[in-house]
């Protein structure tokens, strides 16, 4: 059988000034580690051989219909603008319209030198492929907008960091790959017509419904919004929430750096980059808003009087805190078994909260205890629990059976840190057998899995994670 990938591009239509065309760089010995079956049928693929798929994948041979690309991009770096990013080590192979009717990119990461490579070597060593790969997966099961990850090969080929390390490419599926750095290189450049094309282009393609530039910003700014409360509501750190890691389209975007907290503290970091906590764990909603803010400013640099948008694209992002805050409070009452909204609940989710952070608490599973009435063993200071907890049972009074709501909003299994480690290790060792293991028991992240309770396990002090890092 054939690998076919019913491509159907319209990135690739757009003009030069978008993007630059190239193939993928060929590797020396490409190796099928991982081919996602059940994404491949949502995108209509049809998967060859092992081999061929590892030759696709791997980059050394474009698929048929594909018009491969690296997009040009800038942004805000921890706050600092750099004028030109764009992707150093990623190819666009192309779009496909799937089985649901979605259209979605389908891209090569770690696929070679492009002109954005800015001195890199375009690579990526098979760590971080597989952390992308196992945590994307992951996060769909938990119900999170995502990329996701359609494939992994290795390369054959030694990729030097610190030292010699394997090199892999991961085949990344998006809605679309446009982030707010996007828009910012143009406006930076005062160029007003292609901010308008892609502007027009976005709304198309992810929010029809919205009315002009200031419609897709007001589209943006609700979608991110759900998503933060989303990252918030699993304990989910991304790490390097920089303006070009930023989707249009709402989904979660390079998993970097990224991590799950273990003990609950809202100043968690992991990102090794990440010197002055600027996007730890309790920052993730402010920064979204900073983010929101710089859109802004490039969307309206595309009227003919910005001025004109200020007011209005001012309104928009100051909503933001609020809408993030309701999404927010309504996971967290669904995370306690409330389903109905009263005064009170956020001080209720707030205590919740302060007694885990004293009591060092493991975040996911005092939450899913929650629901197995265990949650008082979870604390070092049970009395303290107790006092909140009776408020608690009097809050459930009259609530539609709590406990299967707390079991829907409270995964019992999330990528651990360390187990994340082992799996690499695992592999860079030839061993895939906890990669394949992670996959399959993360795929159903609300089921009680008792043969697999090592991997809900929280790390013993000798395995925690003191930080994580990007791979570039």
């Amino acid at each position: 059988m054939t690998l076919r990938i019913p491509f159907d591009n319209t990135y690739a239509a757009l003009p030069g000034q978008f993007h630059s065309k190239l193939p993928p760089q060929a590797v020396k010995a490409p190796r099928l580690v991982a081919f996602n079956e059940d994404l491949a049928r949502t995108l209509g693929i049809t998967p060859g051989d092992s081999a061929e798929m590892a030759e696709m994948f791997g980059g050394n041979r474009v698929p048929d219909g594909a018009d491969p690309l690296a997009q040009l991009y800038s942004g805000h770096q921890f706050g600092t603008y750099n004028p030109q990013l764009g992707d150093g080590r990623a190819i666009l192979l192309g779009e496909t319209v799937g089985t649901d009717g979605k259209r979605r990119d389908i891209q090569l990461k770690g696929s070679g030198r492009t002109p954005y490579s800015r001195g890199g070597d375009g690579r990526a060593w098979l760590g971080p492929v597989l952390r992308e790969y196992v945590v994307s997966e992951a996060m769909h099961a938990l119900g999170i907008p995502t990329t996701r990850a359609l494939a992994a090969a290795e390369t054959g080929e030694t990729v030097w960091r610190e030292g010699g390390l394997p090199g892999a490419v991961l085949t990344r599926v998006a809605a679309s790959h446009l982030r707010v750095g996007t828009f910012q290189v143009f406006a930076a450049r005062g160029d007003k017509a292609s901010l308008r094309q892609l502007t027009d282009y976005a709304v198309a393609r992810h929010y029809p419904g919205a009315e002009g530039p200031m419609g897709l910003l007001s589209a943006v700014r609700d979608a991110q919004a759900e998503l933060i409360a989303a990252w918030m509501a699993v304990g989910f750190i991304h790490g390097v929430m920089n303006t070009d890691n930023f989707s249009i389209s709402g989904e979660t975007i390079d998993y970097g750096p990224c991590a799950f907290m273990d003990v609950y503290h809202p100043h968690t970091v992991f990102s090794s980059i990440d010197r002055g906590r600027r996007y730890a764990y309790a920052n993730q909603p402010s920064i979204a808003v900073w983010n929101l803010a710089q859109l802004a400013t490039a969307l309206i640099q595309q009227l003919d009087d910005p001025q004109d948008g200020v007011a209005q694209a001012t309104e928009i992002v100051h909503a933001m805190p609020d809408r993030t805050e309701a999404a927010w409070l309504a996971r967290f009452r669904a995370k306690l078994g409330i389903t109905s909204a009263r005064e009170g609940d956020l001080e209720l989710v707030t205590a919740l909260l302060q007694l885990m952070a004293e009591n060092q608490c493991d975040f996911t599973n005092t939450f899913r205890a929650l629901a197995e009435g265990t949650a008082r063993d979870q604390f070092t200071g049970p009395a303290a629990f107790d006092a909140w907890a009776e408020g608690w049972q009097a809050r459930l009074e009259g609530e539609p059976d709590p406990q299967a709501v707390m079991r829907r909003a409270n995964p019992a299994f999330i990528p651990r840190n360390h187990r994340i480690e082992d799996m690499i290790a695992g592999a860079v060792a030839g061993d895939y057998t906890l990669f394949h293991r992670l996959n399959d028991v993360l795929a159903r992240p609300y089921d009680d899995q008792p043969e697999h309770a090592d991997l809900q396990r929280a790390p013993l002090p000798e395995e925690v994670v003191q930080a994580t890092f990007c791979g570039t």
